[in-house]
């Protein structure tokens, strides 16, 4: 009885400390975003910087902590679903920084609140899928809030607010199509998010040699050999890969609600810090908009709660879900495909690895892939 009190509070400190770690983490590499923005107003570039991260970070870090590999996948699924999600990754990362360069970060993260209204309407778009009243009651508070946040926001630019919308709903768009893409290929979450940061790299280089690069050798920082901004550039890239591995690694101990919750805090916390480091003016009718938008994040989740409890009452236990998805034929790598009485279905025993990265470790079936991008 003694150990299992002493397992449990290890477990909520080991996820306070994670969720501390990822609060910090995210504030601090929004705020130095910012900084290299006003300083170095090339977004692109930014963009460059932390796909370059992902892509030479991952793979050594991954393979020290044994995060599962996965197999080939098929060249027409491939261009039809990995590509295309590569892409959205870029379009996004890209837009997102433009809104940080041209709002407070403040503003972008409030907008970045309506996530929930484009998930809505694209799960319904792409997929038919119905939602209950409740859900949609939800989204009021937010259209609200980000409306209010919007009239009253004293640093407002149209090309902001339009970058922060399209790059929201980038991130949605790739957290509804990536879980279908780990359903289908069984490829590990922190494995999908490299490969997606390389293929997007492979496709942006190109475009940022002809676009950017001219300007960037140009600019008095790179020319002057300014160290500040150089090492501003590499910490933002750091603390952007560092963000997705503790995000992934705080929804591998807890719960979808839990996480969600912890989520909008971080957003909270995120708010707080810029405005208090970066000290942009707000109204207090400003402030009560990004509180209203969070507090609809907030209900939405807790809508969504309801609604796939009673859903799970109301249905057969094998249903899982109303979105349907049709696995590869024969793609899942055999040795991570299951176990059955400690071995692999290959007949191997199971290898032990980093159950803090393991996809799905500690959680019901299919949680650990319902958010993907942050």
């Amino acid at each position: 009885m003694l150990g299992g009190k002493r397992t449990g509070s290890r477990h909520i400190a080991v996820v306070l400390l994670m969720c501390l770690f990822w609060y910090v983490i995210s504030s601090s590499n929004n705020v130095i975003g910012k900084m290299v923005l006003n300083e170095f107003p090339f977004p692109m570039t930014v963009t460059l910087v932390q796909l370059c991260s992902i892509t030479l970070y991952s793979g050594p870090f991954f393979n020290l902590w044994r995060i599962r590999k996965y197999k080939d996948i098929p060249r027409s699924y491939y261009y039809r679903l990995i590509v295309p999600l590569a892409l959205g990754k870029l379009l996004a990362s890209v837009t997102s920084h433009i809104s940080l360069w041209k709002v407070p970060v403040s503003y972008a993260h409030t907008v970045k609140a309506t996530m929930p209204l484009f998930t809505v309407v694209l799960t319904r778009l792409f997929f038919g899928e119905k939602h209950p009243t409740l859900v949609y009651l939800s989204l009021l508070p937010i259209i609200t809030g980000v409306g209010i946040a919007t009239v009253t926001e004293i640093s407002f630019d149209m090309m902001g607010l339009i970058s922060a919308l399209i790059s929201t709903m980038g991130f949605s768009m790739q957290n509804i199509f990536s879980k279908k893409v780990l359903k289908d290929t069984n490829i590990h979450h922190l494995r999908l998010l490299h490969l997606l940061g390389k293929l997007s790299l492979l496709i942006f280089l190109p475009l940022w040699l002809y676009i950017d690069s001219f300007a960037v050798f140009r600019h008095s920082a790179i020319k002057n050999v300014d160290y500040r901004v150089i090492a501003l550039l590499f910490a933002d890239g750091v603390l952007n890969w560092l963000q997705n591995i503790i995000a992934f690694s705080v929804l591998s101990l807890v719960t979808p609600l839990t996480y969600a919750v912890a989520s909008a805090s971080k957003r909270i916390f995120v708010i707080a810090v810029s405005l208090l480091i970066l000290g942009n003016p707000v109204t207090w009718v400003n402030c009560l908009g990004m509180a209203l938008a969070i507090v609809g994040v907030l209900c939405y989740n807790r809508a969504k709660q309801i609604t796939r409890s009673r859903e799970q009452l109301a249905l057969p236990l094998s249903q899982k879900s109303n979105v349907k998805y049709s696995p590869l034929e024969q793609q899942t790598d055999p040795y991570y495909r299951g176990s059955v009485n400690g071995k692999l279905s290959n007949g191997l025993h199971r290898t032990t690895g980093n159950s803090l990265l393991a996809n799905g470790s500690g959680m019901p079936s299919g949680t650990a892939t319902r958010l993907l991008f942050v």
